[in-house]
């Protein structure tokens, strides 16, 4: 497209595609104005790295759905060309992943109807499966579980003690792993003699929590003991260089730290099979148990509603294994 060639560099590190050239094959149909509108709802319209990702693979899904269903170009999409898309996604999928998959496609064609390559949104009557949540997935841990994981670290490396503060954080401060890896050093800093983290949530929203006692003496020792402190524009959780196993100035990947928390649980004996967000959601629970209030455990972990709280919140649990053991055979 000639139109981007200039700054097609920059441009190219925002496109979830190969290049800015490798636009799909039914979108190039539609014209160089449909090419572009497409790659702006890409740049312009979302900001977020996740979403921007996530949409990415549910516009491929669809795209190449269409393209199998011989739909000549994006313009000639139909509402029972996404109604059937999301049919057969449903009986293959999750009703989530159905909803999730819908909303993209709803949002693209809205982005293509606004800047006029589409005279209206054929994914806007389409219905989505029904699905209602009052539980969460998240595997938990109980408190005695996280406490082992904890103190099964060797905090004698870098990477133990990396490892052990950034664990602490999710459990003491119910920070998201995303915000947790995009903490600058200068996010940790002292108010009123004591510890507090800034963390950078979804949205842009800027969220500020005083450490626990425990969180306050981890990560102090992970920025002493790793040699940090003076670096306050950098990561704060970094890589860890393989021949020199000190702490290079590259942020952890996401990836890495599903990775870590899987090899920390199982060092510390924990056969659940946790993700980034078990200690998140232990974190919640274990504040619920001891008497905290879904209103204030909301403001902590920066949920815009108590029914997203809600859903880590699994003191039913205990009871439900009460009256289960009350069966007497």
């Amino acid at each position: 497209m000639a139109v981007l060639q200039k700054g097609e560099s920059a441009v190219s590190q925002l496109i979830p595609f190969r290049s800015v050239a490798a636009c799909p094959a039914l979108i190039v149909a539609a014209g160089e104005r449909a090419e572009l509108r497409f790659l702006e709802f890409f740049t312009a319209n979302i900001r977020n790295r996740n979403t921007r990702r996530a949409y990415a693979q549910a516009v491929r899904e669809f795209l190449a759905w269409c393209e199998h269903h011989r739909v000549p170009s994006i313009a000639a999409v139909q509402p029972v060309h996404v109604a059937g898309y999301i049919e057969e996604l449903t009986r293959e999928r999750s009703a989530p992943t159905a909803k999730q998959r819908l909303a993209a496609i709803r949002h693209l064609f809205d982005w293509l109807v606004i800047g006029q390559v589409m005279p209206v949104n054929p994914a806007s009557s389409v219905r989505g499966p029904r699905h209602v949540v009052k539980r969460g997935k998240t595997p938990v841990l109980s408190p005695e579980e996280a406490r082992r994981v904890l103190d099964a670290i060797d905090v004698t490396t870098h990477a133990g003690l990396r490892d052990r503060a950034l664990i602490a954080l999710m459990v003491y401060s119910f920070a998201r792993i995303g915000a947790a890896l995009a903490m600058k050093v200068e996010d940790v800093y002292v108010q009123n003699r004591r510890h507090w983290v800034r963390l950078r949530e979804k949205g842009g929203k800027r969220h500020e929590m005083p450490c626990h006692h425990n969180l306050e003496i981890y990560l102090q020792e992970y920025l002493d003991g790793g040699g940090i402190s003076g670096d306050p524009k950098g990561p704060l959780f970094r890589t860890i260089g393989r021949t020199t196993g000190q702490l290079t100035k590259t942020p952890l990947p996401q990836a890495n730290a599903h990775a870590m928390i899987r090899r920390r649980a199982a060092g510390g004996g924990i056969k659940t099979l946790v993700g980034n967000h078990t200690f998140r959601a232990t974190g919640i629970t274990a504040y619920l148990n001891n008497g905290g209030t879904l209103e204030k455990a909301a403001a902590m972990a920066n949920h815009a509603s108590t029914r997203t709280t809600q859903l880590y919140d699994r003191r039913s649990d205990d009871t439900n294994l009460d009256d289960v053991e009350r069966i007497s055979i």
